[in-house]
C-alpha cells in the first residue's frame, strides 16, 4: 500500500522538532522534545513510558504497541539530542527549500524520528495485532550513550532485530556495519620549575606527551582499519615555566573490538612506564562503543530490506560506516543490527547538515514496508 503523505504537514512537524535547542547538555530541551512526541505516538494508538536515568541527563521515552509484551519483534532506535549549544537554534533555525531543508539535528537525527512515526502509521490493525513493537528514544547518543546504554541494551535482548532510525547517505545507502569508537583523556604530571635557571630540577608534562604523541601515531594500522588521533592538547602555563600538567584527547577507531582491548592494554602499560623519568600518566578512557559487525541472521534480514528496496525502486547499497550510533550496542549483543532507515542526508554536526527532501516519501515507505515483512 502507498504511502500518503503530506509533505507540507512533514515538513512543520519537523520544524517544530529541530527549533528545540535539545544539545544532550540542555536536557530541559530534551524534554520539551519528549513533550512533542508522546502526545504524537499516543495518537496513533502507542503507549509511552518516559525514564529519567540521571539527574544531568534529558529523559528517554519507551514507545510500544503492547506495553505488556514480554518480546519484541523489532525495535525501532532513535535519539532525541544534538550535539549543538543552547542559542543555536536562535542563530540558524529550520529553513528549506526545494531540494534540502537545513537545521541543527535536522538528518541527526529529528527526520528519523518522524520517520519512525509514519511508518508505524501505515501500519494496518492486523499487523499492529500480529506485531509486538518498540521505538526506543534516548537522551544522550551523542556522547555515547553514556546514562542510557544500559536501558538501550534491556531493551534490545528483548527484541528479536534492531532497526536504527538514523539517516541515510545521500548515495542513498543504508548501513551495514559501523567502526567501533572510544575517546581517551589521557593527564600528564610532571614537576615545574624554572626554564632559566633550574631547567633540570623540572619535569616537562608536555614532553610526556609529546613521546605518546608519538607513540599513538605508530598504534594506527590503516590496513586493519583501526585509527588514532591526538585531536586536543594542552598544558603549560608560562613560557619560562616547565610545565607539571598537559592533557591530550584521543579518538579511536576500530572495525576489530579485540584489537582496540589490546590498544587499551598498551595505553595502560605505557602509563606504569613513563618516558620521562618522575613524570606519571592518568589513562580515562570515557567513552567506548564496540564494533557493529553483521552476523548471519544480519546478513538474511539485509535480504529483506534489500528485496523491500528494490521493489520501490531505490537507488541504495550497503555501507560500511565510520561512524557510531547505538547500533554498536546493540549488535554488539548480537542481535542483527541495520541502521540507515532515516531519510538522506548529510553535514552531520555542523552548520552544513541537511536533509534531502526528495528521500523523505520513499524512506518512511522503505521502512513501513520492512516492518510489514517481519
Amino acid at each position: 500500500m502507498a504511502l500518503n503523505l503530506d509533505l507540507d504537514t512533514y515538513l512543520n512537524q519537523l520544524e517544530q522538532l529541530v527549533n528545540i535547542d535539545c544539545g544532550t547538555r540542555t536536557p530541559s530541551g530534551i524534554a520539551k522534545i519528549a513533550d512533542v512526541l508522546t502526545p504524537m505516538f499516543e495518537q496513533i494508538g502507542f503507549h509511552v513510558e518516559r525514564f529519567q536515568l540521571h539527574q544531568e541527563a534529558g529523559p528517554c521515552l519507551k514507545i510500544t504497541n503492547k506495553p505488556d509484551a514480554q518480546f519484541y519483534d523489532v525495535m525501532l532506535s532513535g535519539h532525541m539530542d544534538t550535539v549543538f549549544p543552547e542559542g543555536t537554534v536562535a542563530e540558524r533555525p529550520m529553513t528549506y527549500d526545494n531540494e534540502k531543508a537545513y537545521g541543527p539535528g535536522v538528518t541527526d537525527m529529528k527526520s528519523g524520528i518522524l520517520s519512525a512515526w509514519y511508518a508505524l502509521q501505515a501500519m494496518t490493525i492486523e499487523e499492529l495485532d500480529r506485531l509486538s513493537i518498540v521505538v526506543a528514544l534516548n537522551c544522550d547518543e551523542e556522547i555515547g550513550s553514556l546514562y542510557s546504554r544500559e536501558w538501550l541494551e534491556s531493551i534490545a535482548r528483548q527484541s528479536r532485530q534492531v532497526l536504527v532510525c538514523e539517516a541515510s547517505r545521500p548515495t542513498g545507502n543504508l548501513i551495514r556495519s559501523r567502526k567501533g569508537n572510544a575517546k581517551y583523556e589521557l593527564e600528564f604530571h610532571g614537576v615545574a620549575s624554572h626554564a632559566g635557571s633550574a631547567l633540570a630540577d623540572g619535569i616537562s608534562a608536555i614532553y610526556e606527551l609529546s613521546h605518546w604523541s608519538l607513540a599513538i601515531k605508530d598504534m594506527v594500522n590503516l590496513s586493519t582499519g583501526t585509527t588514532m588521533n591526538v585531536g586536543v592538547i594542552e598544558g603549560g602555563m608560562a613560557v619560562n615555566v616547565v610545565p607539571d600538567y598537559a592533557k591530550a584527547i584521543v579518538d579511536l577507531r576500530f572495525w576489530n573490538t579485540e584489537e582496540a582491548k589490546a590498544i587499551d592494554k598498551t595505553l595502560r602499560e605505557m602509563a606504569e612506564n613513563p618516558f620521562e623519568k618522575g613524570a606519571s600518566v592518568t589513562v580515562n578512557r570515557v567513552t567506548f562503543k564496540p564494533s557493529m559487525q553483521p552476523t548471519e541472521d544480519t546478513e538474511a534480514l539485509i535480504k529483506l530490506v534489500s528485496e523491500e528496496a528494490d521493489k520501490l525502486e531505490l537507488t541504495y547499497g550497503w555501507e560500511d560506516a565510520g561512524g557510531g550510533s547505538d547500533g554498536n550496542f546493540t549488535a554488539a549483543l548480537g542481535i542483527p543490527t541495520l541502521d540507515g532507515f532515516g531519510p538522506m542526508g548529510a553535514g552531520f554536526h555542523s552548520d552544513k547538515e541537511y536533509l534531502l527532501i526528495h528521500s523523505i516519501q520513499p524512506r518512511i515507505q522503505l521502512l513501513a514496508n520492512v516492518l510489514k515483512r517481519i
